[in-house]
């Protein structure tokens, strides 16, 4: 069986107004499912009255990157550092991830996907780790593409440990914010250097994983990222 993987989108308008609105995912994510033997189904921001037929359809739900969740949603007054909010993308896309976790469906999610996953769940988000004393650069600036920019700690016995082994794992880094106060039914399986929480999994047996780096903009010959998609579409599968 191919399964039906749920892919969510960001907004933009283009500076043209609401008329201007589009819905858009990096190829890189519907690619790499594509080469774990999914089938990806891009998902737009319409009315929340579409999630329960959406995941009746789906087999499995990558959340993605992009823009900052809005801080009112998790209890918070906006920060200095927030940077954009997507709220159709917000509307949408926080109870579509709740639906999800009360379905108990397999979840992946990326960089944005984490944040907004541990939001779904009851956590909250460090707005800008620019702002606080003694981190790491996770916003990475280079040259060269497909490159590496620090390590993570992969918690030794959990289910990331099982994908990706233990020990030192190297990603790389395009995020400003960060899970916080971790959110119910999930834990921490990975952390960098400074304590920044890299990984969050559920703390069942069901397939609930998400990271804070980008294995989906990595080559085809990165076996890690080729690992961490190859579980989450056999999750789906199974």
């Amino acid at each position: 069986m191919t399964p039906l993987i749920g892919v969510t989108m960001s907004t933009g308008n283009n500076d043209g107004g609401s008329w201007w609105l589009t819905s858009s995912t990096n190829r890189s994510y519907t690619e790499w499912v594509e080469r774990a033997g999914g089938a990806p189904l891009c998902l737009p921001n319409p009315d929340v009255g579409l999630i329960d037929r959406y995941l009746d359809a789906i087999d499995g739900l990558l959340l993605t990157g992009g823009e900052d969740v809005q801080p009112l949603l998790y209890g918070c007054e906006p920060a200095r550092g927030l940077g954009t909010i997507d709220v159709p993308r917000d509307r949408f896309e926080l109870p579509l991830a709740q639906s999800a976790l009360a379905r108990r469906l397999p979840i992946f999610g990326i960089c944005r996907g984490i944040q907004l996953l541990n939001v779904a769940a009851g956590g909250t988000l460090v707005q800008d780790l620019n702002g606080v004393d003694g981190m790491l650069q996770h916003q990475m600036r280079a040259t060269g593409g497909r490159t590496v920019h620090h390590t993570v700690t992969v918690q030794s016995g959990s289910r990331l440990a099982g994908i990706l082994g233990e020990g030192p794992v190297a990603t790389n880094s395009y995020h400003h914010q960060a899970v916080d106060r971790v959110g119910q039914g999930l834990r921490v399986s990975a952390h960098a250097a400074d304590q920044t929480v890299e990984a969050l999994e559920g703390d069942s047996e069901r397939f609930l994983l998400a990271v804070q780096w980008h294995p989906e903009v990595m080559g085809a010959e990165h076996e890690p990222s080729a690992r961490l998609f190859e579980a989450f579409v056999a999750a789906c599968r199974a």
